[in-house]
């Protein structure tokens, strides 16, 4: 018996952690009668409510016609009130030896969740005191987003330059977790095993990803036009609804603004260093922005 639970919020990642655990779980058996993978629309009841009764049904069926059983329930950040999610812990508690249990804590999809809710402690100690697995697939950020990006690199079948390295550092931006589909793109045109250079990923790596506020503001303190202009259209996507585009636009224009400001405030202020300015901005924590 298997017991994992995934959790993440990056939708690549996640289906990338369950298309793994179904392939190693079910191996060479038969799909049709081993996997039952289960969504949130399964688990709509008649008033259009969320039930978790369809999970706790499917891992307790036994196996017919197989020796085992694998259960994928997904969206299960549908049961984040205590009320929804006590069945799941007590299902973790008293689990079918004959079934390998995938639980997925991830965003629903439909209606649309702004944010996903955090998994609760309760059924994340209940995962661990069963045994389970917890598979955690976000990308980290920062130096360690870096470091996570070439280590996918590394792992697959291909053999990357620096070039071509920086190359989809530079390509993917923060949206790091494209990295999974850019690999399957690149295997894809070029074959298993292939070298990789900078003008493929200038073919096959499609748009650009999206960037941190905070870069377009160090190449303002640089005096870098051209990256500072190079940074722009990836601050504003041209994907998406009118209403991302707007959004994504308003927010830009609000941290030029607070930048432009708190440079007038500055401006003929008697400060010496980064610590008054802060004081004198008003800021909270870190002095580093205020350099």
């Amino acid at each position: 018996m298997v017991l994992r639970l995934i959790v993440g919020d990056d939708p690549i990642l996640v289906g990338e952690a369950i298309s793994a655990s179904v392939e190693e779980l079910v191996g060479d058996g038969d799909r049709s009668l081993m996997l039952e993978l289960l969504t949130e629309t399964d688990y709509r009841n008649d008033d259009g409510d969320w039930e978790s009764a369809k999970v706790l049904d499917a891992a307790r069926t036994p196996p017919f016609l197989t020796e085992r059983r694998v259960v994928v329930g997904r969206h299960l950040s549908r049961f984040s009130r205590k009320d929804d999610y006590g069945p799941i812990i007590e299902l973790l508690g008293e689990p079918l030896e004959t079934t390998d249990l995938v639980l997925v804590w991830e965003r629903g999809v439909e209606p649309k969740v702004d944010r996903m809710p955090a998994l609760p402690k309760a059924l994340k100690e209940a995962a661990e005191l069963a045994g389970a697995e917890v598979v955690q697939t976000s990308a980290p950020k920062g130096k360690g987003g870096g470091d996570w990006l070439r280590d996918q690199l590394e792992s697959s079948s291909l053999t990357f330059d620096r070039g071509a390295r920086a190359a989809v550092e530079d390509l993917l931006g923060e949206d790091r977790s494209r990295v999974v589909g850019l690999i399957r793109t690149l295997e894809g045109a070029l074959g298993q095993g292939a070298a990789v250079t900078a003008d493929d990923i200038t073919t096959f790596g499609g748009d650009q990803g999206s960037t941190v506020p905070w870069a377009l503001d160090d190449a303002i303190d640089k005096g870098d036009v051209a990256a500072a202009l190079a940074l722009l259209p990836r601050l504003i996507p041209y994907t998406g609804s009118p209403s991302d585009r707007n959004g994504a636009a308003f927010r830009l224009l609000a941290v030029l603004h607070k930048r432009y400001s708190n440079m007038l405030r500055l401006d003929g202020a008697d400060v010496g260093d980064d610590k008054a300015a802060a004081a004198l901005l008003g800021m909270k924590g870190s002095t580093f922005p205020a350099k």
